[in-house]
């Protein structure tokens, strides 16, 4: 039989909580306070799994949770909470908590981590204690879906380590901000993290950026230049839009991984250094490695962690939340008092899809902010919404097969928008896009069956899993 504490200051919830268990299995040991804790589970020296609620009455349970750890308690701790917090997810998963649910819990989630963490260790309290962890300012990311805490989650995981990252997502996820949440929940935090864009500079200057040149090694290098990575030693390096990386600085990258060492250009000295590489792409690897711009020894060094941000479309359930943030951000960098957003502007920022994600949602609640006179963001306020017809209504029995005019509601709208954004690449973008959009549909209709999928559209399967190779679809 399995011993399990629950730490709750809510009787009723410890009892529905032991209720959901089977009781010739599993027997409970019920705290209202965890203040104590660390003391009865050193004196039982039997329980296998603790529940610790993260809001208790006198010491939070993040709080215990260090203590625990502190006094050699190795009894996996599942931290459990009613309201969701990444920054509460980052930190207990940083400070070894097994896992971190919030409630109302998926009731076979909760079965199966407990099931899974009483075959993990049994507790032992003679650990010796080590020195309780400095407090960290965390960055912070915003969101309350499931996507976003699991991301909090892996993120205080991840920070403990030095592994390489690979993070992927489109542009405008934030893929930087979870490459700086990692960097300052790591033992580098007081050491320097540096960003490169690598689609933002041409080859050669891009290997000047990264590593450096000496003085003459090419026209115009009229002084030795220390690059990034000598720059960020024992710090952190983001190497944002990796897959624009030329093959040959995709070579010394690679060295710099595997030696820990390179040679500034047109020089000879050997430069040590000791940096944590974090790297992110909007692009398929997999699709880039076929075509041979992208080296396959090199992925597999950089992707020993990987870290994928869905689209916000994918995510609604986050705009409000970081809606408001991005008002308070702003109302109080102008200086204006700002309330919040109307329900019927709210309501047209969920129907929109974002195609520039978190970062287009940014820019516009920044110009609404810039806009408005009242202290509320109305619809008006945002000048996207005057361009779209926010009641695209299709009748598809006079539409027959005539699809194009389906698209044509939806692009008309955006379409100067378009051609300011894409760079010459409108077609490529809605042709890639759309086929995108159509494979992702089928699959989630289907429930992820990639047969009747390859068979409602009219392709191979081979084609089906190259497709969705090609676009990331998870």
């Amino acid at each position: 039989m399995k011993n399990i504490l629950i730490v709750d200051d809510d009787p009723e919830i410890s009892r529905s909580l032991a209720n959901l268990f089977d009781p010739q299995r599993f027997h409970f040991y019920f705290l209202d306070d965890g203040q104590n804790m660390v003391e009865f589970v050193k004196e039982k020296d039997d329980v296998d799994v603790i529940l610790l609620d993260v809001n208790l009455p006198t010491l939070s349970g993040l709080d215990i949770l260090k203590q625990a750890k502190v006094d050699g308690i190795q009894s996996p701790i599942i931290m459990i909470s009613g309201f969701v917090s990444t920054e509460n997810a980052i930190e207990a998963m940083r400070e070894g908590a097994y896992e971190y649910l919030t409630k109302p819990f998926e009731i076979q989630k909760l079965i199966d981590t407990v099931n899974k963490a009483t075959g993990v260790v049994k507790h032992k309290a003679n650990a010796e204690a080590k020195p309780e962890p400095e407090a960290v300012e965390i960055d912070e990311i915003v969101g309350k879906s499931s996507e976003i805490v699991e991301i909090a989650k892996l993120v205080g995981q991840v920070a403990k380590s030095d592994a390489a990252i690979l993070i992927f997502g489109e542009s405008g996820t934030g893929k930087e901000l979870i490459a700086r949440a990692i960097h300052r929940n790591s033992r580098r935090r007081n050491k320097p993290f540096l960003s490169v864009n690598c689609a933002a500079l041409a080859e050669t200057l891009l290997e000047s950026e990264l590593f450096g040149h000496e003085k003459g090694a090419f026209t115009g290098a009229y002084f030795k230049r220390l690059g990034k990575f000598e720059q960020a030693n024992n710090g952190t390096i983001f190497l944002d839009e990796i897959a624009d990386m030329s093959l040959m600085t995709q070579s010394k990258l690679l060295r710099v991984l595997q030696e820990k060492n390179f040679e500034r250009v047109g020089g000879n000295e050997t430069i040590e250094v000791d940096v944590r590489v974090i790297a992110a792409t909007n692009k398929s690897l997999v699709q880039c490695m076929k075509d041979g711009s992208f080296r396959v020894d090199l992925f597999y060094r950089l992707k020993v962690v990987s870290i994928y941000i869905p689209p916000l479309r994918e995510r609604k359930s986050d705009i409000p939340l970081l809606a408001e943030h991005f008002v308070k951000k702003f109302s109080r960098n102008l200086d204006k008092e700002i309330k919040g957003i109307s329900q019927k502007a709210m309501n047209m920022l969920m129907k929109y899809a974002w195609p520039g994600n978190v970062r287009e949602l940014e820019n516009n609640i920044h110009t609404a902010c810039v806009m408005t006179k009242s202290d509320m963001l109305q619809s008006e306020d945002f000048p996207i919404f005057s361009e779209l017809d926010s009641k695209i209504e299709i009748d598809l029995d006079h539409l027959q097969e005539d699809y194009a005019e389906i698209f044509k509601k939806i692009i008309d709208p955006v379409l100067a928008k378009l051609i300011n954004s894409s760079e010459g690449k409108i077609y490529y973008f809605l042709e890639s896009a759309l086929e995108k959009a159509l494979i992702s549909s089928c699959l989630k209709h289907f429930g992820s069956n990639q047969v009747k999928t390859s068979e409602i559209l009219g392709i191979s399967r081979n084609t089906l899993r190259d497709r969705i190779s090609k676009y990331n679809i998870y």
